[in-house]
């Protein structure tokens, strides 16, 4: 018996005749638009990745930035 996967279940249900020809073995004759769109998601997750990061970073720069205004009031305080 055949190993079903969960990608196996979500190709099969977004489209049906394209997960039965990839289990048939059928070469897609659109290659380079396939290859076009893997380029395209791989440059859109670095640059989400890179987004991410940036927004962590600006978040621990806004932290510090609250703890030296906290101890800088303190330190007039006192």
């Amino acid at each position: 018996m055949a190993v079903i996967r969960a990608s196996d279940i979500g190709n099969y249900l977004y489209c049906r005749r394209a997960w039965r020809y990839r289990k048939d073995g059928v070469e897609s004759e659109n290659k380079a638009e396939l290859a076009a769109g893997t380029e395209l998601h791989q440059k859109h997750g670095r640059k989400a990745l890179s987004a991410s990061l940036l927004r962590t970073v600006g978040l621990i720069l806004l932290l510090a930035a609250i703890l030296l205004l906290v101890a800088f009031c303190t330190a007039q305080i006192l």
